[in-house]
């Protein structure tokens, strides 16, 4: 079996750099299984209904979301659809679901959206107290556990990645939209990588237009940021599972 983990979609160019590389992926690589970080698909911070629905139509299995979850009103109108979840710990009564289950090729898998707390500006529960209780939760009740960790930070990604290594089959960050290139498999089993980066402009600062990003740093006056223009990249992480035993025998990384 094969999983496919995209990076953060960066506004509708991002959209539509996935609607092109996608359906090819999947057909030359026979992948089985598809999760996409969709948070910042609405012009860079949140996603938009329409959005949502352009990502479904390619046959995504599932959409992760992160610290821009409530960054468009739309999302309250499909916030309880089964292939989207928002970070499990957002404080309870939150509406929406932190991590849900799906059947694949005879196979049940949990995919679990965390939040970190480093260097992040929202208010949420402490992501490795949460973790440790899912994973306890789901593990006899599935054959794989994914989890996006949205975090800032590359050592609490990593921490988290030993907290879990050996109870779920992977692990991969999204958020800083920078692929990095230390995917592995940790010494009980469980498949890392600190961030599988991001599918939208590639000649940008992590998507945002460069004239704006350097004001804004240079002057420290809130320059409005502004999706970039021009060619987009594709940034994405393959899994390949070995069905016998359900570890993750081989990961790939895609830079397009």
């Amino acid at each position: 079996m094969k999983i496919l983990a995209v990076g953060d979609l960066i506004g509708n160019s991002g959209v539509q750099k996935l609607k092109k590389e996608l359906p090819v992926i999947r057909q030359n690589e026979n992948i089985d299984f598809i999760i996409v970080n969709g948070e910042n698909a609405g012009e860079g911070m949140g996603i938009t209904e329409k959005n949502f629905n352009d990502i479904l139509s390619l046959n995504v299995d599932v959409i992760t979301m992160g610290n821009h979850t409530w960054g468009k009103k739309d999302i309250f109108k499909f916030i309880d659809h089964p292939k989207l979840i928002r970070p499990a710990n957002y404080p309870k009564g939150v509406v929406g679901k932190g991590y849900n289950i799906y059947t694949c090729q005879n196979k049940k898998i949990a995919v679990i959206n965390l939040i970190g707390r480093v260097d992040i500006n929202v208010l949420s529960e402490n992501p490795f107290v949460l973790a440790k209780d899912l994973v306890q939760k789901l593990k006899n009740e599935v054959d794989l556990i994914f989890v996006d960790f949205h975090a800032e930070a590359t050592a609490e990604k990593i921490a988290m990645g030993y907290l879990l290594d050996g109870k779920i089959t992977a692990l991969f960050g999204t958020h800083t939209h920078v692929q990095t290139a230390d995917e592995k498999i940790l010494p009980n089993g469980t498949a890392y990588i600190t961030d599988i980066g991001m599918t939208g402009p590639k000649h940008s600062v992590i998507g945002m237009d460069i004239e704006a990003s350097l004001k804004r740093f240079e002057t420290t006056l809130p320059e409005r940021y502004k999706i970039a223009g021009g060619e987009c990249m594709f940034n994405a992480v393959e899994f390949d599972i070995d069905e016998t035993n359900n570890k993750v025998k081989n990961i790939k990384r895609w830079y397009l």
